[in-house]
């Protein structure tokens, strides 16, 4: 946590330091006022001289006035300084999330990573705002408390060897539990958010096989988990803190019976012992004060251990600095490519080479677990190969720099996503730049025109977070139209028309034909139908290509070709 403190707080030094002088005026105005106190009720109060109580107590007002100036002044700049370093590490973890592998989001968990750009970054950053407030006042406060008070008495003075040797241990054994439960806690908090997270969204696969039941015992397990180890964190500190005030209260008790001795015999004048008095509880609130910081930092430091692996966890697909000369054809080589996935025994790719060119179309089919969604994730580099390579115009994929990368590409996923906004702004994500001319042209190519015009607003149709308010069809039309506005020079269908209707499909592919017929399409498919016409069809099976080729010659050469059709050939005959 220190290294995490160290770099996030170093670009704010000019406003620590004066946060800092602040923090010492009111140290040394609060540690003032009570010797002042003593000298009004020693010299003015006990001698009935009232021009000495009221020039003493216009010095004890002024100072009293700057106290709290500069005590405002101190919490506004701390918050300030809090907020900002907050919005700092939130901003670097979300730039190093963006540059993980696909492998890396899920070694870490999407709950996870959300967990620690919110929750756990607002753990350090309530630190920082109180330790900000506590760092000179605390100490300060309680070695000048220590001076005073010998210099008020020697001899009630040491009470403070008994008093906060006392303290500091009660602390020391809070601490010391502490740290495992609050690492526990941010574990159990990443399960209630991994599973609430699933839940909302697979709720329409919960209810279809009446899973609810199962779902709500799933989710009061992870809560009971999370409120057992709050429970253990609550209890330690319900206990420490009447025990503080037990040593706080009878250290009061001690000082009025030995004071009060004192002032009996003559040794102490009356007015020092309210001195010591108040000293004894600035000493004693002082180390309330590093409790209450000492509270947040088990958890903080929890905190900051997941937020520093983030933070250090180097990108597993590196961006390379020069530039390539791309001749930026659109032409697309695998050589030898194959691919394992971190801890997997077997390749889930082999030794893949096939050429994708531009102004063909190029499908991609195999059964389940062949590979194919894998292979759609090398070719735009979301994924590395694990020997082999894949060549853009001649060049090695990982020679281009991410960004040059991906503007070759469009991509429309399987599991097509929509973002809160509009349909034009969900267009436009292709390509920011759009005219609205432009969006209804590409809406018209994905077949989406006709269902857009009938919305309220057209354009400016309300989209909710993940397109729920549409349809799967109507998404995956308006994800194709994403992709068509930008107008690349690789289009990457991963299993997109599966949720369209036959006639929908059969359109669709054709204005789709008119539109790339220069680009380069790969087109990976479940549906024959959907690729029959393709002007190569590639077939993946067990990680290997086991055939390619046009339709008719891979039904001629191909025996997992031919199964597929003709699986496919029967299911329609029973319909």
């Amino acid at each position: 946590m220190k290294n995490l403190l160290v770099a996030y707080l170093r670009p704010h030094w000019r406003i620590l330091i004066g946060i800092a002088l602040l923090l010492l005026v009111q140290a040394i105005g609060n540690l003032v006022l009570p010797t002042l106190m003593a000298d009004i009720i020693n010299q003015g109060v006990v001698t009935g001289d009232t021009s000495y109580i009221l020039e003493v107590g216009g010095i004890m007002l002024l100072m009293s006035v700057l106290v709290g100036v500069a005590s405002v002044v101190t919490v506004y700049f701390s918050a300030r300084t809090s907020m900002r370093f907050g919005r700092d590490i939130r901003r670097d973890l979300f730039r190093r999330v963006q540059t993980f592998s696909l492998a890396q989001m899920h070694r870490f968990g999407v709950p996870s990573l959300i967990t620690r750009n919110t929750n756990d970054v607002q753990q350090i950053q309530m630190l920082v705002m109180v330790g900000l407030t506590m760092m000179v006042l605390a100490p300060v406060t309680a070695i000048g408390g220590v001076v005073m008070a010998l210099r008020t008495d020697v001899q009630l003075s040491a009470l403070l060897l008994v008093i906060v040797p006392l303290m500091l241990i009660a602390i020391g054994v809070m601490v010391s539990r502490a740290v495992p439960l609050f690492r526990s806690m941010q574990v159990k908090v990443d399960r209630v958010n991994g599973v609430l997270r699933e839940n909302l969204a697979g709720i329409r696969v919960i209810r279809a096989f009446v899973r609810t039941a199962h779902e709500e015992e799933r989710f009061a397990l992870a809560n009971d988990e999370l409120t057992t180890v709050s429970l253990k964190v609550t209890r330690l500190f319900a206990l420490i803190f009447p025990t503080l005030m037990l040593i706080m209260n009878l250290a009061l008790v001690a000082t009025i019976w030995f004071g009060g001795h004192l002032i009996a015999n003559g040794s102490m004048p009356i007015g020092n012992l309210f001195a010591f008095q108040s000293y004894i509880m600035q000493i004693l609130f002082s180390v309330m004060m590093a409790v209450m910081t000492m509270m947040m930092v088990p958890r903080a430091a929890a905190s900051a251990e997941r937020i520093q692996a983030v933070l250090e966890a180097e990108p597993e697909i590196t961006d390379p600095v020069a530039s390539a000369d791309l001749p930026r054809v659109g032409r697309l080589e695998l050589r030898n490519v194959s691919f394992r996935y971190p801890g997997a025994q077997d390749p889930v790719l082999q030794e893949i080479s096939c050429v994708f060119e531009p102004g063909r179309t190029t499908a991609i089919v195999g059964g389940t677990g062949s590979g194919k969604s894998t292979l759609t994730n090398l070719l735009p580099r979301l994924l590395d190969v694990t020997d082999g390579a894949i060549l853009v115009d001649g060049v090695d994929i990982r020679n281009i720099p991410l960004d040059d990368l991906w503007s070759l590409f469009g991509i429309v996923p399987q599991r097509a996503f929509l973002f809160g906004g509009t349909i034009a702004s969900n267009v436009r994500f292709g390509r920011e730049d759009a005219s609205d001319e432009q969006v209804w042209q590409a809406l018209e190519v994905a077949q989406a025109r006709e269902f857009v015009d009938q919305l309220p607003g057209l354009l400016d149709a309300p989209v909710d977070q993940g397109g729920v308010n549409f349809s799967g069809g109507q998404r995956q039309r308006l994800a194709i139209a994403r992709c068509i506005v930008r107008d690349p020079l690789v289009y990457l269908f991963d299993d997109s028309f599966s949720a369209l209707d036959y006639t929908t499909d059969a359109r669709l592919r054709a204005a789709l034909a008119h539109r790339t017929h220069d680009r380069t399409v790969i087109i990976v498919a479940q549906r024959i139908s959907t690729i029959i016409n393709a002007d190569r069809i590639i077939v993946l099976d067990g990680g290997r290509v086991v055939g390619s080729g046009t339709h008719e010659e891979l039904i001629d050469s191909c025996e997992p070709y031919r199964e597929i059709v003709a699986s496919q050939a029967q299911l329609e005959g029973t319909r």
